[in-house]
């Protein structure tokens, strides 16, 4: 079975025997996320399943690896992770599920897998990157698929 057809089985509420679906989300705040939320919030809806959205947090400030003088702190950018968790909520609930918002630190392919992992999720839901280097490094759509944790589906808006 192909992870597509794999995929589109778990989506199948009448072959889970039952179970509540498992959907681990990835959020970063760019549009693409947000398509790939709004996708999991409503098969979340649609199987009464749970939906946990994660955002990765690098380890290193983005820019530091390059020499650039970073002007921000945690402070900052705890406050732009509660805005992010705040806007999921918020959508979650525009949407009847319920969410559990998960931060985690290090490369955002690592952090799904384990959270994906640590919850025995039944998809891992992405929005595709809209970055020209990603398309030429491989996306984050892409790492997540060649690992074969669970079934991925990427979003293209």
């Amino acid at each position: 079975m192909t992870h597509a057809s794999s995929a589109l089985r778990l989506l199948d509420p009448s072959t889970t025997g039952g179970a509540k679906q498992v959907i681990v989300v990835g959020l970063d705040g760019s549009p693409t996320s947000w398509d790939a939320f709004a996708w999991a919030a409503k098969e979340v809806s649609r199987t009464g399943g749970r939906l946990i959205g994660v955002y990765a947090a690098p380890v290193v400030e983005p820019g530091t690896e390059f020499g650039v003088p970073v002007y921000y702190g945690a402070d900052a950018r705890d406050e732009m992770v509660g805005q992010l968790k705040d806007e999921a909520e918020r959508r979650a609930r525009d949407l009847g599920v319920q969410l559990r918002f998960v931060r985690e630190l290090g490369d955002a392919a690592h952090a799904l897998t384990r959270v994906s992992m640590s919850v025995e999720a039944d998809l891992i839901v992405v929005g595709r990157s809209a970055k020209i280097l990603h398309h030429l490094a491989g996306s984050l759509g892409r790492r997540l698929m060649s690992r074969h944790d669970a079934p991925v589906i990427v979003v293209v808006p």
